[in-house]
């Protein structure tokens, strides 16, 4: 039974409660329908709560390179799953060009032709081979987990978070998803109080709880591929693997109880943005000046990129997210994406409708 969340109303969050109360509370004018950044059907109580006495609920982020899967669990309820697509490809296919472009214009500065003495070598300001920074693709990995969960804690009474730590294996030396592991930590203990559970135990628990994991192909966006660890990772909180011993026997066995039941699932990824740049790198034939402009977030059409639309072409529906547009003397196009950010096409200004502005989020039912 799918649990709707409850909000007070001071917009603090309360135990979820049954769809079925959820409408009576709405029919009585007891309650009215809020809007988040997740697509999660969410009501506000306008009178007083009953009690305010919340029960444990925990939160699990299994993180990966270019996947994650989170739950929601309490006790005896699934409250939510998650397949997050994360950015990390498209953000180092950025770094990469940055890198190209950066060492073409200082490749132009230099006169190699002159004594090295006399080039135009600007003399460095400080060292900066030395950093604790996080690389940029995967910063954008974590602050997009970040972001969920933050969005999540909103709508649900956390008590707990568990996070899976990776450590790598045999001839496995590295892996990208080991990078950031220890800041990803110290933000999510800034939030609720935080846990860590390796993959072995994860794995233990998903086939204790009879979830389903598809291997084949990480990449499908259902529940089998990650959202069931994420549930796994929650539901540690409340059923573990323990070792007992008796007077006649002695071994391991399972003490706890977490029930998985159906829960709504979101497939939520980031809008791919393009930064505004001053023209492709490559020149056009028919555009002035034989350059044509990239990037930008804004349109002369009051859009922006990242705002969830309804554009209609040749009697069909479609909803996605803006991108771009193009514009001439003789048409106004807006370009529309899907939360994968594959292009649905180019639509007439007067055909595109604005639904919600950009929250830097696409969220797939």
């Amino acid at each position: 039974m799918i649990r709707v969340s409850v909000l007070d109303k001071n917009g603090k969050p309360l135990m979820p409660t049954k769809a079925s109360r959820a409408r009576r509370w709405l029919k009585e004018g007891k309650a009215k329908v809020v809007h988040n950044d997740l697509n999660i059907f969410c009501i506000q109580l306008l009178v007083e709560p009953s009690g305010t006495e919340t029960q444990p609920i925990a939160l699990g982020l299994d993180p990966g390179k270019k996947f994650t899967g989170v739950g929601v669990q309490s006790a005896k309820f699934t409250l939510f799953m998650a397949h997050l697509i994360l950015p990390f490809s498209d953000v180092t296919k950025k770094m990469s060009v940055r890198l190209i472009l950066r060492r073409a214009r200082r490749g132009r500065r230099i006169n190699r032709k002159l004594p090295f003495r006399q080039r135009a070598h600007r003399q460095k300001r400080f060292s900066n081979r030395k950093q604790n920074k996080l690389p940029s693709s995967i910063r954008a990995n974590k602050e997009l987990e970040l972001r969920v969960t933050k969005e999540l804690v909103k709508l649900f009474p956390v008590t707990q978070i568990t996070y899976e730590y990776i450590k790598a294996k045999g001839d496995k030396g590295f892996s990208p998803v080991m990078v950031g592991q220890k800041v990803m930590l110290q933000w999510l203990e800034e939030i609720a109080p935080t846990n860590k559970q390796e993959g072995w135990q994860t794995s233990i628990l998903r086939q204790q709880l009879g979830l389903a994991k598809d291997k084949k192909d990480k990449s499908k966006q259902s529940p089998e591929t990650h959202a069931h660890d994420g549930i796994a990772l929650a539901a540690s909180n409340f059923i573990r693997f323990e070792k007992f011993h008796a007077a006649n026997a002695r071994g391991y066995h399972w003490v706890g109880e977490a029930r998985v039941t159906s829960a709504p699932f979101r497939v939520i990824a980031r809008p791919n943005i393009f930064r505004r740049q001053l023209h492709f790198e490559n020149p056009v034939k028919d555009i002035p000046g034989n350059r044509k402009r990239k990037g930008g977030t804004i349109t002369p059409f009051g859009f922006r990129s990242g705002d969830l639309v309804k554009a209609k072409k040749a009697g069909k529906v479609y909803i996605g997210w803006v991108g771009g547009y193009t514009q001439t003397a003789k048409t106004k196009n807006v370009s529309v994406y899907d939360h994968n950010w594959h292009r649905l096409g180019q639509f007439s200004l007067s055909k595109v409708q604005l639904i919600k502005r950009s929250t830097r989020l696409c969220v797939a039912v």
